[in-house]
């Protein structure tokens, strides 16, 4: 008797820690990166909010719903930052634990920064890595509990522009796929997301960082998001605030102009107030933008309805 409970323990332990669990995005060397000496920074402010910079070493960390609450769902949670830094808690763990309590597996992605000192090609370092999330769980569905046709991404501000990116631009892999595993989230959500780098509407450090500050103009064209939209773009949902001094909201508006013009299903929700950066909770309201995805996800057969 005894010895069964302490088994049960070590297993119930185990099982607890395998739900929080950080792992390398790759094996081996990480693709495009050089010789460097950058060394990755860890800040936390007053209220316990951790942010990285100068990520060098990209990382999945991974969180496993209840044992009996998952649904076979799975998202990779990108975090904004500018593409200078990674807000690891508010548009991170936070999330994830939202997406857990809807059954939904959850994977934050801790991507590099864009950097001429630790790529030979910073325009595509972090989508390299939001397609290498998207490849590995797939690839490890079958251990995660998940179902491959149900993979999607959300991402915020900066990493807003990442995931819809990796939504937009999945047709060219930046990273090797042996398997030749889809690279395309079957759905997007994307909160006050960085989407244009023209001048009129571009958050100009992610544009300054991806791209560069004197971009060609292919190259702002092919990371303006918006103009990149066809068909066979994933469903998105398009979450953003109308008082947005950071993020334009237009943005949001332009996306989402493109997916109706491309027959892509799409929903959007602009709240009046509630600035940039309000991560889970916009406490200019008592609405939750997370159960209007909780919704989203139920009518688009992503998550069983009630």
């Amino acid at each position: 008797m005894y010895k069964s409970a302490i088994i049960a323990l070590f297993c119930a332990i185990s099982m607890n820690s395998k739900s929080q669990t950080i792992i390398p995005l790759y094996q081996g060397k990480v693709p495009n990166s050089i010789e460097n000496t950058e060394q990755e920074v860890k800040n936390v402010n007053t209220a316990g909010q951790i942010r990285y910079g100068k990520v060098t070493q990209p990382t999945l960390e991974i969180h496993l719903p209840e044992k009996g609450k998952a649904n076979g769902a799975a998202v990779v949670i990108v975090p904004g930052g500018g593409y200078s830094i990674v807000s690891y808690t508010n548009e991170g763990t936070d999330i994830a634990a939202a997406f857990n309590k809807m059954g939904v597996s959850a994977f934050i992605l801790k991507y590099r920064l864009p950097s001429d000192k630790t790529m030979a090609d910073k325009t595509i370092g972090p989508l390299q890595d939001a397609q290498q999330a998207i490849r590995l769980v797939r690839l490890r569905a079958k251990e995660w509990g998940i179902d491959t046709a149900k993979v999607g991404i959300i991402g915020f501000s900066a990493g807003g522009h990442l995931a819809s990116t990796a939504g937009t631009h999945f047709t060219k892999p930046v990273i090797n796929n042996p398997e030749k595993i889809s690279l395309r989230p079957d759905f997007m959500i994307l909160v006050y997301p960085v989407i244009s780098l023209t001048e009129d509407l571009m958050h100009k450090g992610s544009r300054d960082n991806l791209i560069g500050a004197g971009p060609t103009a292919d190259l702002t064209t092919l990371y303006s998001n918006d103009t990149q939209i066809t068909p066979k773009t994933p469903p998105t949902m398009l979450i953003h605030a109308g008082d947005d001094k950071t993020v334009k909201v237009a943005n949001s508006l332009r996306f989402y102009e493109s997916l109706v013009k491309n027959g892509v299903s799409a929903e959007m929700h602009i709240y009046p107030k509630g600035g940039h950066g309000f991560g889970v909770n916009n406490k200019t309201t008592q609405d939750k933008w997370t159960e209007r995805v909780e919704n989203w996800l139920k009518a688009g057969n992503f998550i069983p309805g009630k």
